[in-house]
């Protein structure tokens, strides 16, 4: 399969795309593109990018085709052997998992725009690229020729994503015997001796506890953007990661963003590239790959991204905790976790996973799976007194399935944690993973195993600690973006997107909160107008209970030295450090 790309008008997004497919037999032939993309698992309907989609004969004639679905085009051959498909596809997307052309830079995504055949997919594929002469490329590709890519097949083509541009900043490392390069590309200036001194140093800690790397190279691809942003995208050999804005990138918190997605990422060569659900190996490009494990591929490599910077000493235990307190805030603030389990949660990320949807609806298969892995890490640590955790988990999903090429299922992932846990995790599954269960009696319990305490405290914001409602601002008032099942908010009558332009007969200017005492017990009359312009006045009634507590881990100084032990193991940092 031979792709060609070139760009002869940068400024209008399109790249225009050629494929030359040899040794054609049959009256037709069907080509397809993605459906979706590894990493994000919802339909990305990529088709929709592409436009003046043609079909070239040996002799340049235009061959009759036709739509066979919405991103498969059906050709008749006309008894050619060899045939050229050409069409634009417009790159106009510049996040992490995406494509972007402009006069300064070429980005894509093979995943989003290269067709494939079914029946041919393990063909080798090659890359020709008509780009500017002092353009540099980064990618994990290898590169042959003048401006040529290769890959052993369409497997490795989507997922190794390319840069090309004249400014592309560029470094290395190397850990263990695998090469490392980090790429940049944006207004950034980056800080090298901090970047490669950090970079280094988790991807040790990673392949030390994996016993391994299973690629002999790697690259970080960072796309340094203009605006505020955070995304990241794992790929076989690679990363992209889109951060911004550049001239905050060497501070925190930021930096701690980019050092935070890229462990995350780099974790995901071993989770979700070689230990991979038996669902999605091979991936089918043509259709929804349905998997409950989310909470193991997304979630266990949440919890394993920040804490590998911990244990590499890039993260203090302090920002570490930040980085908990984050996932725990999330987690304790969506109801959803009432309604829908995690599992059941992973399969829907294809219904509505990366969209706030329909209120308490689901979980998070990155922010609830990140807590059952800590549960899960902390469970194993304290049945076993500590000799075993979570890692060896991984490491035996590595050997046993990731490196035979095997996919896992959810009974071998549960097998797994038994094993190493030398205990029957029936109970715990059936509670926190399967079910609904409530995380933070097994949070609190498990967290003082290794010292430390899960705090709660009111919410800062009265209207949300006594009535259960978050807003947030608009011009004429506050629009109410959530609401808790069952608060006095629920039960008074008010609505998620009504707007909030009186309180106590005062209209709203500024800070809602400034309009509510913590120690009043009166009542409180609300003027609302609902998203139909109806104007409604309710009645909150005060009542005892409190809601959108806030939560974070400190460490208890009244320890005792087999829990400081154990915080040691499991964060790598001296409980007092």
């Amino acid at each position: 399969m031979h792709y060609r790309f070139s760009f002869p008008n940068r400024v209008s997004h399109f790249a225009e795309i050629e494929l030359t497919v040899h040794d054609i037999s049959g009256e037709t032939i069907e080509f397809h593109l993605p459906s979706w993309r590894p990493g994000r698992y919802e339909l990305g309907n990529f088709a929709k990018n592409i436009r003046q989609w043609k079909a070239i004969g040996g002799n340049g004639e235009e061959l009759a085709f036709r739509k066979s679905a919405k991103d498969s085009w059906l050709v008749n051959t006309n008894g050619n052997q060899t045939i050229k498909i050409q069409y634009s596809y417009y790159c106009a997307q510049p996040d992490a998992g995406a494509c972007w052309i402009d006069d300064q830079l070429v980005y894509i995504n093979p995943v989003h725009c290269c067709l494939y055949i079914k029946d041919r997919l393990h063909e080798p594929c090659s890359v020709a690229l008509e780009i500017a002469i002092d353009d540099k490329i980064a990618c994990s590709m290898k590169q042959e020729g003048d401006r040529i890519l290769t890959a052993a097949d369409f497997h490795e083509l989507v997922d190794s994503p390319w840069m090309a541009a004249v400014d592309l900043w560029h470094k290395t490392y190397s850990v263990h015997g695998t090469l490392f390069h980090i790429w940049f590309h944006g207004n950034v200036n980056p800080d090298w001796d901090k970047l490669v001194h950090d970079f280094s140093r988790f991807s040790k800690v990673q392949i030390d506890t994996m016993g391994g790397l299973p690629v002999d190279e790697y690259h970080f691809l960072i796309l340094v953007l203009p605006f505020r942003f955070y995304h990241g995208v794992e790929h076989l050999r690679s990363t992209v990661l889109a951060l911004g804005p550049g001239h905050e990138l060497m501070d925190r918190p930021l930096y701690d963003d980019l050092t935070g997605v890229a462990s995350h990422e780099l974790f995901h060569v071993w989770n979700i590239k070689q230990i991979r659900p038996a669902t999605m190996l091979p991936y089918d490009y043509s259709k929804e790959n349905y998997s409950r494990l989310g909470f193991v591929y997304e979630g266990n490599t949440t919890y394993y991204g920040d804490l590998f910077l911990v244990r590499s000493g890039v993260y203090t235990v302090e920002q570490y905790f930040d980085e908990l307190k984050i996932r725990l805030q999330k987690h304790f603030d969506s109801y959803g976790r009432l309604f829908l389990s995690v599992a059941d949660s992973s399969f829907d990320t294809w219904l509505d996973g990366y969209v706030p949807g329909v209120p308490h609806r689901k979980t998070s298969i990155y922010d609830e799976g990140s807590l059952t892995a800590l549960m899960t890490d902390l469970y194993i640590r304290k049945s076993t007194n500590g000799k075993s955790s979570l890692d060896d988990v991984m490491r035996i999903l590595f050997e046993d399935f990731g490196k035979k090429e095997r996919g896992y299922t959810e009974l071998d992932y549960q097998s797994a944690v038994e094993k190493v846990a030398q205990y029957s995790m029936s109970e715990f599954f059936n509670d926190y993973i399967y079910g609904k269960s409530p995380y933070e009696p097994m949070l609190s319990s498990l967290l003082n195993t290794v010292g430390c305490d899960l705090i709660r405290t009111s919410a800062a914001k009265v209207h949300e600690s006594k009535f259960g409602f978050r807003t947030g601002e608009e011009k004429l008032g506050c629009k109410v973006m959530a609401v808790l099942p069952g608060s006095p908010a629920d039960r008074a009558g008010v609505g998620k997107d009504d707007e909030i332009i009186a309180v106590n007969g005062e209209k709203v200017e500024g800070e809602l909160s400034s309009y509510f005492s913590e120690t009043s017990d009166k009542d409180v009359v609300l003027t609302l107008i609902n998203p139909m312009k109806r104007t409604k006045e309710i009645v909150l009634k005060t009542v005892s209970e409190r809601y959108y507590h806030q939560y974070s881990i400190r460490r208890n100084p009244n320890s005792d030295e087999i829990s400081r032990d154990a915080f040691k193991r499991w964060t790598g940092q001296d409980f007092n450090s």
